[in-house]
């Protein structure tokens, strides 16, 4: 089994030069299958709200919303690092509010990170987090829960606004910097301005890593694609497929045959009562 990935290590990634991998993951079987793939960091995202939800936006996810799904994930990784998203208003108000809502993200989601917005305003939220020994990933750029300040999902190119954005996140105690939607360039000088790992999605090849919204680089959400996605599967149609061809045969009556039924002398109840969970194999 490889080491479970830490935030210290993730900070030691940077200085090997060695590059990170992380995706969003919102449920106990996509979170196993992305721990067993090697995978660095799982980010429980407040992206749930359009990918999960259904909602045009992140505005409306709740803390408990991050926590329920957090507790699934977090029973898979056995492997990766587990971030949980900090949802809109459950940090803003305060560094009081800031921390206590981290905390029910470590103790009742089993998080072992935790993920604001915010650069500079949230220079004080991150500093109380961190100065209770609980891990921090900032993140700047475009931050989504902005969105209507900043008038919808755009590119954000205020290069003084990024660095001055970075560095408070940085000083303020955090071990990583989420950089969204900036051009290539500012990124990599981003990058290279501080000394915590930058996690890059849509803001080029230059960060120190990458994440990316599991449904979009599966090709599972199709209301739209992101510029900064890359589709490594196209699995909705895939999965369409699946349905249809499932619908058609229960209606034609072939399915289920004798091979997926059982018969009175097979052991059901002892099968059902039997545990469900599996131990991982061997990496």
């Amino acid at each position: 089994m490889a080491e479970k990935v830490t935030a210290p290590e993730i900070r030691k990634m940077k200085q090997r030069g060695e590059k990170i991998t992380a995706l969003t993951a919102y449920d106990y079987s996509f979170a196993r299958i992305l721990d067993e793939a090697g995978v660095d960091i799982l980010l429980v995202g407040d992206s749930l709200g359009m990918v999960i939800q259904g909602e045009p936006n992140t505005l409306s996810v709740k803390i408990e919303h991050v926590i329920y799904h957090c507790r699934a994930v977090s029973r898979a990784a056995q492997h990766a690092h587990v971030v949980a998203d900090m949802p809109f208003m459950s940090f803003q108000v305060s560094p009081r509010q800031a921390l206590k809502n981290a905390g029910r993200l470590i103790k009742e989601g089993g998080a072992h990170a935790v993920k604001l917005e915010g650069g500079v305003k949230s220079a004080a939220k991150i500093a109380a987090i961190a100065g209770a020994d609980i891990p921090v990933m900032g993140h700047v750029g475009l931050t989504p829960q902005s969105l209507r300040r900043l008038g919808g999902f755009r590119v954000q190119r205020d290069e003084g606004k990024l660095l001055d954005d970075a560095l408070a996140t940085e000083k303020a105690g955090a071990f990583a910097l989420v950089i969204e939607c900036v051009p290539a360039d500012l990124a990599q000088k981003v990058t290279a301005a501080v000394k915590i790992p930058t996690i890059g999605i849509g803001a080029g090849p230059g960060c120190d890593g990458q994440v990316q919204v599991l449904h979009d680089m599966l090709g599972l959400f199709t209301d739209f694609v992101p510029k900064h996605a890359k589709q490594y599967a196209r699995l909705a149609e895939t999965v369409q497929e699946a349905f249809c061809r499932y619908a058609q045969e229960v209606r034609e009556g072939t399915f289920p045959t004798g091979q997926e039924s059982f018969t009175m002398d097979e052991g059901i109840l002892r099968e059902l009562e039997a545990p469900a969970a599996k131990p991982l194999p061997p990496r």
